[in-house]
């Protein structure tokens, strides 16, 4: 990536392709146990929506619905390329998911409005905590720390110019969505692996502890607070581990020794590349904590509405109409979508005023 960024781009979406195949037929596996165990708990035991099994009897059904869940997963990602080679440059993944996201509104705000008792209360909360989550997720997300950085002076003619004084902006949310991204991802792993251990093998501690992992990490076991404390560790760790991977790529000191620029009262080079390193670990606390917040922030409103007894007008999903992680996508795309257009916009000769307009 650093000797040849082109060729190192195209390397690195070659094997990401290749890797989504089977990421994406291990998902389906999992989900399909899934399924199925959902089914048992809804229509009884031995009632299943999906017959899998690479059996003699099943082996080409199951081939064929595992050939197409992949594919519907590899169409998906084919469709964001389209759309971010024809249409809107980088973002054609991030609005599918946004589109996915945005479509839970409506059922979200049946469930919410069900409670006839309720509703009004429930409504003006949801509006409440919308309108503040999406304010505190803008502020976080454009904050910056600009370290002053100081650029040489022209020569012109027989004139020195004087140095010019900059600032370096180091974000304190470099990570964006992403750490929120993993966290889920690592975190569905135990249901899909249970999944996965139910549908192949026969055996009652396994099945067993299949059980017990679903609990814990499936759908109802969201409700508890070690699954939420988890989520929040989770989400620091990869928080710092993604923004030190993308800084590091970023070398600064180096870029400013070649342009001949320094941070004043720093040794350029490796020093530099140090000294902003300290400084970008240390707004990424607040940044790694901000994210942490968003992602327990469903949990946390259940527990205060609990304590007023409304938990039971859908008091985790239902009070944000998707989920908090899912407001956090849902702002960041919309955000990064304006910037591409403005850009676009610039770059075609219009004006700030045309698009305000």
């Amino acid at each position: 990536m650093r000797e040849d960024p082109r060729e190192g781009r195209r390397w690195q979406e070659k094997w990401t392709y290749y890797l989504s195949v089977p990421m994406a037929a291990l998902s389906a596996i999992g989900q399909i146990g899934i399924f199925n165990s959902l089914s048992e708990q809804a229509l009884g035991q031995g009632q299943k929506i999906l017959q899998f099994g690479f059996t003699s009897e099943l082996w080409l059904h199951s081939l064929t619905v595992l050939l197409c869940m992949t594919a519907g997963t590899m169409f998906a990602i084919w469709l964001g390329e389209l759309i971010s080679e024809y249409g809107i440059r980088g973002q054609g993944l991030s609005l599918i998911i946004f589109a996915g996201i945005v479509s839970q509104i409506p059922g979200q705000m049946i469930s919410l409005l069900a409670d006839e008792e309720t509703r009004w209360t429930m409504l003006a909360i949801t509006v409440l905590v919308i309108v503040l989550t999406v304010l505190v997720i803008v502020y976080v997300q454009q904050g910056r720390r600009n370290v002053p950085v100081m650029y040489p002076g022209r020569r012109m003619g027989n004139r020195m110019s004087m140095p010019v004084k900059g600032t370096l902006p180091l974000m304190v949310n470099l990570s964006g969505m992403i750490p929120l991204i993993f966290a889920s991802a690592i975190l569905q792993f135990p249901v899909v692996a249970s999944g996965f251990m139910a549908q192949w093998f026969e055996n009652a501690a396994l099945d067993e502890f299949a059980l017990s992992m679903q609990n814990f990490f499936g759908a109802t076991g969201t409700n508890n607070w070690g699954y939420w404390t988890l989520y929040f560790l989770m989400v620091v760790v990869f928080t710092f581990f993604y923004t030190t991977v993308v800084f590091d790529q970023q070398n600064y000191g180096e870029n400013l020794k070649k342009a001949g620029a320094s941070v004043p009262g720093v040794h350029t080079g490796p020093a530099t590349q140090k000294y902003l390193g300290t400084v970008q670990r240390r707004i990424t606390l607040v940044g790694a904590l901000f994210l942490g917040m968003v992602a327990i922030l469903p949990y946390l409103i259940g527990l205060l509405l609990g304590v007023f007894g409304l938990s039971a007008a859908g008091s985790q999903t239902s009070i944000f109409l998707i989920t908090s992680s899912g407001l956090l996508i849902v702002v960041g795309v919309v955000r990064d979508t304006f910037l591409n257009i403005d850009a676009e916009l610039k770059l075609h000769g219009y004006q700030d005023s045309l698009l305000v307009r």
